[in-house]
């Protein structure tokens, strides 16, 4: 009997000390982590601003995929929240405050204990990346929450791995995001024709892309420089195009109010008259353009049309690449000429 009550005594001893260690441990707490990923801020953001396209990065629907997610209205922006009941509980977070592209800051609640605060950052880098940062902190932290951080090293290492996991996995959708694309064949269309300034060259299939932006650079900085009013978007006329030899002729032009008068030098100025083509809407990076024109040229040939022997074939960027970091939002525009009845 002295025994038994020794041993509880004990536990006892052992019961209260636990309960005084965790007692004392701080009232608040924070974890950041920061890693940065292959992506501009604007993609990042959009990834993380709407709760529904959390579902595809949260460390903690990886680890419970039968979490049950309840989204409100409203789930993207300041004002967006969602709530999820799991094995753990209940939870919800709501989006108290965003800076497009730059940062937001979220509210994360369990149960009905005091609820901590998220941070998001994206700091843009010089490279075309983006130094994300995610910070958890709390304040008047409740006994149990002491107790599971206690027993399991502190708060940074019981949170810590998640937000590192989760990082990782924002890494690859946002890299994702930056390659969908979609190809619409419109059909015929109307192209108003005008005038350009242009620069043409020849070049293999493989160097092609670098010696458009290239020589893009340079016709739309002679605009610029010489105050020419653009009349709509840049484009490429592909003069020829030889697969045996791997090369294609082209001129990379910048369309123009009026005709323009240049006295020497490389760049001239041509009209494009009006024409009827087949005409196709790439949204998406230009390393899908080669499928681009495979369709539209399996289009040309399913309706039994054909290209006009001296009309263009045209690309048109009608997307600033500059002003839109994200390729999947980019817009191009094939047309290619065709034959028209004799009247």
């Amino acid at each position: 009997m002295k025994f038994l009550k020794l041993i509880v005594f004990i536990l006892l001893i052992a019961f209260i000390g636990v309960a005084i260690y965790v007692a004392v441990q701080p009232n608040s707490y924070e974890v950041s982590r920061t890693k940065t990923i292959d992506a501009p801020p604007s993609v990042v953001y959009d990834e993380v601003i709407d709760f529904k396209k959390w579902e595809a990065w949260s460390p903690w629907i990886e680890k419970e995929p039968t979490i049950k997610l309840a989204y409100a209205d409203k789930t993207e922006g300041e004002g967006g929240s969602y709530s999820w009941e799991g094995k753990d509980g209940i939870g919800k977070m709501k989006t108290l405050s965003a800076n497009t592209d730059k940062s937001i800051i979220q509210e994360i609640q369990f149960d009905d204990y005091e609820p901590s605060h998220i941070l998001w950052d994206f700091e843009p880098t010089d490279d075309g990346k983006t130094n994300v940062t995610w910070t958890m902190t709390g304040d008047n932290l409740p006994f149990i929450f002491k107790g599971f951080a206690a027993l399991s090293g502190g708060f940074d290492k019981m949170v810590g791995p998640d937000f590192e996991r989760g990082l990782e996995k924002l890494d690859t959708v946002s890299l994702a995001a930056m390659k969908k694309f979609d190809i619409k064949v419109n059909g015929i269309s109307e192209h108003g024709g005008g005038f350009y300034i242009y620069k043409t060259t020849s070049s293999r299939f493989d160097e092609m892309s670098t010696a458009i932006e290239k020589m893009m650079t340079e016709v739309s900085s002679y605009a610029m420089k010489n105050n020419l009013t653009m009349a709509g978007p840049p484009f490429t006329i592909y003069h020829s195009w030889d697969e045996t030899l791997g090369t294609t002729m082209f001129s990379c032009c910048v369309p123009t109010t009026d005709r323009v008068i240049i006295p020497e030098g490389d760049i001239l100025t041509g009209q494009l008259d009006p024409f009827k083509g087949v005409k196709t809407t790439l949204k998406g990076d230009y390393s899908n353009l080669s499928q681009a024109w495979d369709q539209t040229m399996a289009y040309l040939k399913q309706y039994d049309l054909k290209p006009a022997e001296t009309g263009p074939m045209i690309e048109s960027y009608v997307t600033d690449p500059s002003r839109e970091p994200n390729p999947a939002n980019w817009i191009t525009e094939l047309y290619v000429a065709i034959e028209q009845p004799a009247e």
